[in-house]
């Protein structure tokens, strides 16, 4: 018995951890953003809404995903959770495009928080315990997949914070 336990925890141990790269987004374009497609890279996560006071920060993020090109994924995730986003999907892409000239990647409209969250957040919050608590809340994962940081929507993404710990990634 002791035998069998010691065998379950060595291959738990030895389990590969699940990493941001095992995630795919449905787009708003259509098709699916694979996460795996980043691997080795920066990515950072935000959960949008249109309607939000923080929505100026897509001009931060539109600068950002212009500045780093294919070397760093800024990905937009327009989430409802807090009644703030458009009704469908061909609603936020116009209002973001047409508001913010937007052509970072965007997902479909997703749940970030509560029983119904994208497996991403469920595993940001399985492996963390940040849940989103509000639009615009940005998680950062480092190149090797796992969670380099999260913050709250004060945060700009032009911060030292974020802009400074991706160019550090770079490096």
């Amino acid at each position: 018995m002791i035998r069998l336990l010691a065998s379950l925890l060595a291959a738990f141990a030895l389990s590969p951890a699940l990493a941001a790269e095992s995630f795919r987004f449905a787009s708003i374009d259509g098709g699916e953003i694979d996460l795996e497609d980043w691997r080795g890279k920066p990515v950072l996560v935000v959960n949008t809404a249109s309607l939000c006071g923080f929505a100026g920060q897509f001009d931060a993020l539109q600068d950002l995903h212009e500045r780093y090109g294919d070397r760093v994924l800024i990905l937009a995730v327009p989430s409802n959770d807090f009644a703030q986003e458009l009704a469908d999907e061909a609603a936020v892409k116009e209002y973001c495009a047409m508001t913010f000239d937007i052509t970072l990647p965007m997902t479909e409209i997703t749940h970030v928080k509560g029983g119904e969250a994208h497996p991403f957040y469920a595993w940001l919050r399985d492996e963390t315990g940040f849940v989103p608590g509000w639009n615009f809340n940005k998680v950062l994962i480092a190149p090797d997949g796992s969670i380099a940081a999260t913050f709250g929507a004060p945060v700009a993404p032009e911060s030292a914070a974020i802009a400074g710990r991706i160019e550090a990634m770079l490096e």
